[in-house]
């Protein structure tokens, strides 16, 4: 690694800096001198030091978090990077660079929409090799231009889309999932609610008819992660033994402007050609944000697209069951909850204790036990979503056998074994409750998350 001593460059901009400290530019020339030789904790102090003169530079936030990245701080990286992205004026570069952290955490998904907001602002920042390892698809040079081929009108303020010509797009492998709600421990009134909206118009289509309901419409499921929101729209395809898509952010979102509406029109095609299917959108969220929290033209678009299919506008979605799910509804715009789109918004809360019960004694069909009390593990594990519970038994297996390789006899599975598993863990959904509580609280308007209340009993 060079030292500072051994560049007369950074000698040069050091000497200026001193004779001219408040020279934002000259400041951030000196930062990246020091980051291009790999001066990480050097370059950390000069942007700290930049940033006691101009505490809201966007430039110098940027280098600061490219300086803790360096140094392998990234969690100290993303905090500043996280403040920074809320900037009109945050370089593109700056999501690129969140991107690449969130990706590093597992957070694929924000990844995915930061790397194309980064792009959408200046297309030099692009990295085509983290692109494709996120999973985005991009067309080659020639075909930049034509990103869009078709019609577009304005219709109530929004912007609807139609393509022309074949789709190219890429299908998504259709399940014909064998799960049913018997494979669903608890969550009794969320059956009969998917029932009276998906499946019953499917079975009794002669009685529906007569009313004139449609066959189809949207669920949105929301609750703490891990509690079963997708397990349980694969159980409902195979109610109905209808197809099920299963939608996620990389099937849609691609960095060239156009094609992501043009995806999102693809997926919708599918299942109406493959009617009765089941479209299942996870983390929802991620596709329809909130317009008013968006910066470019390219996410609303998106949106407006997402909301033209729900309508049904250029095609009947008759017989196409819609079922979204996420962790943040607060986060989705709030025109996808209108009649006709995602009509029936309903809380996964965390199994209650003769469901997790249910849940224990699904997890462990098949494995050798001894006269598990089911009724008395799920009483300790309160709290623990459907993730957690499954965490439970995976431990309580190892356990044994860890006991059986040092014995040679296998042993079968006691109510104690799964009580000491359980002890060793702690709920996953009390943090979502804590974010959850405050727009039950306080941005609760309609009464959306009334059943947040009802659960925490305030």
């Amino acid at each position: 690694m060079a030292s500072t001593g051994d560049s007369d460059s950074i000698r040069s901009l050091r000497d200026a800096v001193r004779l001219s400290p408040e020279n934002v530019p000259l400041r951030v020339a000196l930062g990246d001198a020091l980051l291009g030789l790999g001066l990480a904790a050097e370059a950390e102090a000069e942007f700290k030091s930049a940033l006691a003169l101009a505490k809201e530079n966007p430039a110098l936030k940027f280098g600061l978090a490219r300086a803790f990245h360096a140094a392998g701080k990234s969690s100290h990286a993303l905090v500043v990077l996280e403040d920074l992205v809320k900037s009109p004026d945050a370089p593109a570069r700056a999501f690129v660079l969140h991107a690449r952290i969130l990706a590093g955490i597992g957070e694929v998904e924000q990844a995915v929409r930061q790397y194309q907001r980064g792009v959408e602002k200046d297309r030099t920042a692009a990295d085509m090799d983290f692109a494709q390892r996120l999973g985005i698809r991009a067309l080659p040079e020639a075909e930049e231009a034509p990103a869009f081929r078709g019609e577009e009108e304005v219709v109530d303020g929004r912007v609807r889309q139609s393509w022309e010509g074949a789709d190219d797009s890429p299908a998504v492998e259709i399940e014909k999932p064998a799960i049913t709600f018997a494979d669903v421990g608890g969550m009794d009134a969320l059956k009969e609610e998917i029932r009276l909206k998906i499946i019953y118009p499917l079975t009794h289509a002669e009685m529906f008819k007569a009313y004139g309901k449609a066959i189809g419409g949207g669920i949105l499921m929301y609750g703490p992660p891990g509690c079963g929101k997708t397990h349980l729209a694969r159980a409902t395809a195979g109610e109905v033994k209808a197809g099920f898509i299963s939608v996620g952010i990389h099937d849609v979102l691609d960095m060239w402007i156009g094609n992501s509406e043009r995806n999102l029109h693809s997926l919708f095609e599918q299942a109406r050609r493959n009617a009765p299917c089941v479209l299942f959108f996870d983390e929802v969220d991620a596709l329809g944000a909130s317009r008013t929290d968006m910066k470019t033209s390219a996410g609303r678009h998106l949106i407006n697209q997402f909301l033209s299919e729900l309508d049904g506008v250029k095609a009947s979605n008759e017989g196409v069951l819609i079922l979204g799910a996420t962790n943040a509804p607060w986060h989705l715009d709030s025109a996808f909850r209108r009649p006709g789109r995602f009509d029936r918004i309903l809380f996964v809360p965390p199994p209650d204790a003769p469901a997790r019960a249910a849940v224990l004694r699904l997890q462990l069909k098949g494995k050798p036990q001894d006269e598990v009390e089911f009724d008395t593990v799920g009483k300790k594990c309160d709290g623990f979503s459907g993730a957690d519970l499954k965490a439970v038994v995976d431990i309580t297996i190892e356990n044994k056998l860890r006991d059986a390789m040092k014995t040679g006899t296998p042993t079968p599975i006691r109510t104690k074994d799964l009580l000491a598993a359980a002890g060793t863990q702690k709920a996953t959904t009390r943090e979502w409750f804590a974010t959850a509580k405050n727009y039950a609280l306080y941005s609760n308007q309609g009464g959306t998350y009334d059943d947040i209340l009802k659960y925490l009993k305030l």
